[in-house]
This record gives structure tokens, C-alpha cells and sequence, in this order.
């Protein structure tokens, strides 16, 4: 493909609402005791704020249907004449619920908020309300890491609402440690924003303060528009340390000097940046693509993934007169079946594994001649190999089993899948179960291999392919058509298509200006197999819809994918019967 390709990775989460946007319910409850499974809450009070403004208070007294401690009475001053005539739990669960309307995206704040937060879902549980699990911010674990020993003794309520100056104080009434608490939580969010938070996403991850590294290279953000793509972050020498994508790519280079980002190895990362490239990109599949390239192509070295796909493992079944199961690194142009790419030499070995356990194939590495018989190894005393290097079995009749393999590597791996199938429940009736286990494991293996093999080889197969499916209705900015063209499983063109525009003379000048690809060998000949996977995906997305096609795109009737199943079997468990 061109390198003006452009794209937007249309899964990876945006940085979201800004603070000054959010709606937060601040809560805060009076009890019997300090254990839910236990205590009943005597009051609830609540305050509802947007962009520093009090929107609503709620404020009840509640019956906990139980007697009020002394100790109790006398810290709250609640009494038990106080909350006789009160509703129960019961009754002010649900207004408060309807007030805090946290499945609309509010975000719950509580001072000690795994206290407050505790009751609430126990309430909820007990009187059949499910729970919204909202987004949880607790003023004292915030507080911890804002608000210094040197500036304050503890961080109590009372103490940090006299630091920040809240005109509120707290009294251990509901209503007025929940106004407290707002005072308390506008305080450090003024402190966030000198951190560079200011977005409930950031506020949700944010665990501690940014590294002065961190805070010096905050200004490389500046010049990086708001607009979906990839960025490179790069050192002082020019060299690629890191690739991204986003779907604003200003705000997710600038999360990356702020507090939070707290994986270690990137903010190590942040230290060495110097500069950062953004590439504005159309759309997602592109974004994706482009991302996997540079990845591979230049091998940034705090990219942990698709560094290098070139050298994924693969199972071959070699092109010889006496064929045998070869893992090996690359894909030749020899004629031979491919399975793979496998995550792991490991997973390899357990697939090969797999294979001999069904298919009478040598596992010896030595050349075998016709004609000049050697000794036979043990595997033909156990019966597992026919001992061609013996002359124990002809050309012929051990292409007979090199028939069955292939077939089951490119068609239909259903002897594989019986026969395996078949032993794990032998072993798992004997109480065999690690045996049982390793057998699943194998199966597990092959069959994931080849569906994946079979799903990208029917793709390679096709000259071309051009697709179209609507753009994302998240970016009502950007309305239109994301239109594809794929050759041999590589991307080799898009764009996307206005409102408006003439859809036939669009894909026409996008087809001619394609990149061109050349068929090749194996499953993948033309694009990583990463690449072809995120063509996959979005070629199986709800809405695609296939605008032209050259050649035929099928996978076979009774293929690997069929028993994918297979693949996600708990440790431990047996295999499903075989489909027949």
C-alpha cells in the first residue's frame, strides 16, 4: 500500500468527558456500625454537581429497623425518636437511586467511598436492585496521593475541608458531609488539573503523581491535532520509540505526561521523548494497518506486540517423497501445506504433536532414499511410524497417510478432532486428567491453527476485493462510507467516501490508484498475518458490504472453523462430542 495510507483504529477507547462536563453525585451515609452485613443506614445525603455547580440535594432520615447504638447517637446526634416515623431502607433506596441516576454516566464520590459504597450495593442486594457500578471516586484515596503529610496532620474530612478552605464543615449529618465533601473534591480536582487530568477516563486510571519527565515533555502535545490516526513517539536522534493510535490523538499523546499513565515502562519511555509524529488517518481498518507496519517495520522498543511478525512460527508438511512435520520460520515457495502462524514454537510442537498422534508420519529429520533401507527407530517397534527408512512402506503406501494429514490441515480436520476428542474422554473417565488435559491442549493447538490458516488462505486467494460499510456513528463529524480495496489480504487503498460524492466514480479512482500485490505462497503471502486479521474483522463487521469481487472467496464447508469451539476448553474440562 501507498505510504499516504491513513486510518483510525475504530476499537481503542477515546480519553472521553471532560471533568468540567461530568456529573458527580457526591454521597455520604450514616450508620449503625461499620459493617454492612451487619449495621443499617440511619441517613443519606447527596449532592448533585456539574461544572462547579450544585444541580440537586437529596437528604433523608432512614428507619434501620433496628436500635441505635448510644455511641452512635451520640457521635451523629440521630436518635432513635429521630428516625421512628423514617422510611426504611426499602422506601429511600429507590429515590435515591432515581436521584443519582448513576446508569446515566454519573460518577459516585464518597469520602472513605468503600464504606458508603459498601452499604449501598448491600441494600441494593438485599432489596432486589441491581447495582449500576458507576464510577467510583473515593476523596481520601485522592487525597493521599494530592494533598502532602507536610501540608496536612491526615486527611479526615474535617481536616482537608479546613485545608481547601470549604465554607461546609463536616457534623456527621449525612447532608452536611456530603456539601463537605463537595468542597473537598473541587479542591483536588484544581489540583489534577496541574497534572494534566482532566477527563473522568484520566481521573479513573489516575494512581499518582506525574514523573517531572512527565511534566517537562507536556508541551510536545501542543501541536498534535484532535483527529483520529498514529502517532511516533521519537528520542532525541530521530529513532521510533513507541507507535500508537487513537481516535484523538492529541488527547492521547498528552495522557502519556500526565498522571494517568502508570504503566512503569512508559513513563520511563517519557524521559527519552523528544518529538512525536502524528499521521491523521481516515479510517479505523487503515489506522490499524499502519500501526502493524511501522511496528514491524521499524521494531520500537517499547511496542511489546507485532514487533516481529516475520518470525511467527509455522508447521509445514515438507514436499518429499517420504513427507514429514517441519515448525519453521518461513514461508517458502515450495508447494507445501503451511499450518499457522502460530503464537509460540510451543503451540507448534503441540499441534505437530497432535497430528502424529492420528497420522502414521515419520518424525525422523534424516533424508530417506528409496531403495537404501536403514534401521528403523523406536517409534516403528511401537508402531507409530510404517519405518519407510526400512523399506517397511513404499512410496505409495506412505503417501497414503500424508494424503490424510494434508487433508486434514486444509480441509477437514474432523479425524484429528474424533480421534482426540475421543481420547480425552477415555482419560477423563479414568480420573486421567492432567493426561486428559495435555491431549486438549494439543487438539486445542492444531485446531486453532488451522482455522486461522484456512480463514486467511481463502482471503489471499481473492485478486480483489472492494468493500464499503458506514463510518462509525460515533464521529457525526465525520459522516460517510469507509470504502476498502483488498488485494491478495492486503489493504491496499482507502478512504473515505463524502456524502454526496458519486460511489461509482469514487471506487473507481480508488481501485486505480491501489497499491498492486502479487499473489505468493502460504496463507498469508502478500500482508502479515496480523494485518489480514484486522482486514477480517472488519470485513465481518455488521453493515460491510462487498462492492466488487474478482475470484471466489470461500473456505471449505467442513473446515477448521467449525470447531472452533474447541479452542476456548476450560483446563480441566472435556472436549464436546464431535460434530458428525
Amino acid at each position: 500500500m501507498a505510504e499516504q495510507l491513513t486510518g483510525v483504529q475504530g476499537t481503542l477507547d477515546d480519553l472521553g468527558t471532560p471533568l468540567s462536563q461530568c456529573t458527580f453525585v457526591i454521597v455520604d451515609l450514616e450508620t449503625t456500625g461499620t459493617r454492612s452485613d451487619g449495621a443499617g443506614i440511619t441517613e443519606i445525603g447527596a449532592v448533585k454537581v456539574r461544572g462547579g455547580e450544585v444541580l440537586g440535594e437529596f437528604a433523608t432520615l432512614v428507619n434501620p429497623g433496628s436500635p441505635i447504638p448510644p455511641f452512635i447517637t451520640l457521635l451523629t446526634g440521630i436518635t432513635q425518636a429521630m428516625v421512628a416515623p423514617a422510611p426504611t431502607i426499602a422506601a429511600a433506596l429507590p429515590a435515591f437511586l432515581e436521584f443519582a441516576a448513576l446508569d446515566s454516566g454519573t460518577v459516585l464520590v464518597a469520602h472513605n467511598a468503600p464504606f458508603d459504597v459498601g452499604f449501598l450495593k448491600a441494600a441494593c442486594a438485599e432489596h432486589g436492585y441491581r447495582w449500576p457500578a458507576p464510577q467510583v471516586v473515593d476523596t481520601v484515596a485522592l487525597a493521599r496521593r494530592l494533598v502532602t503529610r507536610d501540608e496536612v496532620p491526615n486527611h479526615k474530612l474535617a481536616t482537608l475541608a479546613g485545608f481547601f478552605g470549604v465554607p461546609d464543615q463536616p457534623t456527621h449529618r449525612a447532608l452536611d458531609d456530603a456539601r463537605a465533601t463537595v468542597g473537598v473534591l473541587h479542591g483536588l480536582l484544581e489540583r489534577l488539573g496541574s497534572f494534566g487530568v482532566d477527563t473522568a477516563e484520566e481521573l479513573r486510571s489516575f494512581r499518582s503523581a506525574p514523573t517531572a519527565a512527565q511534566r517537562r515533555k507536556r508541551a510536545i502535545a501542543d501541536g498534535v491535532p484532535e483527529a483520529p490516526g498514529v502517532y511516533v513517539f521519537t528520542d532525541a536522534k530521530g529513532d521510533t520509540l513507541y507507535v500508537g493510535k487513537s481516535t484523538n490523538l492529541r488527547r492521547r499523546v498528552r495522557s502519556y505526561f500526565t498522571g494517568s499513565e502508570k504503566r512503569a515502562r512508559i513513563r520511563e519511555m517519557a524521559a527519552l521523548v523528544e518529538g512525536v509524529t502524528p499521521i491523521v488517518c481516515g479510517t479505523g481498518l487503515e489506522a490499524e494497518v499502519r500501526e502493524l507496519r511501522l511496528i514491524a517495520e521499524r521494531k520500537p522498543p517499547y511496542n511489546r506486540r507485532s514487533r516481529n511478525p516475520e518470525r511467527a512460527p509455522w508447521l509445514k508438511l515438507t514436499r518429499e517423497v517420504f513427507p514429514r512435520l517441519s515448525v519453521v520460520r518461513t514461508v517458502r515457495d515450495d508447494g507445501a501445506p503451511y499450518l499457522g502462524p502460530f503464537r509460540s514454537s510451543r503451540e507448534a510442537e503441540l499441534a505437530r504433536e497432535a497430528l502424529h498422534q492420528v497420522f502414521r508420519l515419520r518424525q525422523c529429520t534424516r533424508r530417506i532414499v528409496p531403495g537404501r533401507p536403514t534401521a528403523p527407530c523406536v517409534l516403528a517397534q511401537l508402531g507409530r511410524c510404517g519405518a519407510p527408512c526400512a523399506g517397511g512402506e513404499s512410496p505409495e503406501e506412505y503417501a497414503a497417510h500424508a494424503d490424510t494429514a494434508l487433508a486434514a490441515m486444509t480441509a477437514d480436520p474432523a479425524p484429528v478432532v474424533e480421534r482426540l476428542s475421543a481420547q480425552i474422554a477415555e482419560l477423563a473417565a479414568e480420573l486421567r486428567y492432567e493426561e486428559a488435559a495435555g491431549v486438549r491442549d494439543r487438539l486445542a493447538a492444531f485446531v486453532s491453527a488451522a482455522a486461522r490458516a484456512q480463514r486467511l488462505g481463502a482471503l489471499a486467494a481473492v485478486p480483489e476485493l472492494v468493500a464499503a460499510a458506514p463510518a462509525p456513528a460515533t464521529d457525526p463529524a465525520r459522516p460517510g462510507w469507509e470504502v476498502h480495496v483488498i488485494r491478495h489480504g492486503r489493504l491496499a487503498a482507502g478512504g473515505l467516501m463524502r456524502p454526496g460524492a458519486d460511489p461509482a466514480e469514487f471506487v473507481s479512482a480508488l481501485v486505480r490508484t491501489a497499491e498492486s500485490v502479487f499473489p505468493g505462497p502460504g496463507p498469508a503471502p502478500s500482508a502479515t498475518p496480523g494485518e489480514m486479521e484486522c482486514v477480517l474483522r472488519w470485513l465481518e463487521r455488521p453493515g460491510v458490504r462487498l462492492a466488487e469481487a474478482t475470484g471466489t472467496w470461500t473456505c471449505p464447508v467442513n473446515g477448521a472453523g467449525k470447531y472452533r469451539h474447541l479452542t476456548d476448553l476450560d483446563r480441566g474440562a472435556q472436549a464436546p462430542a464431535p460434530h458428525r
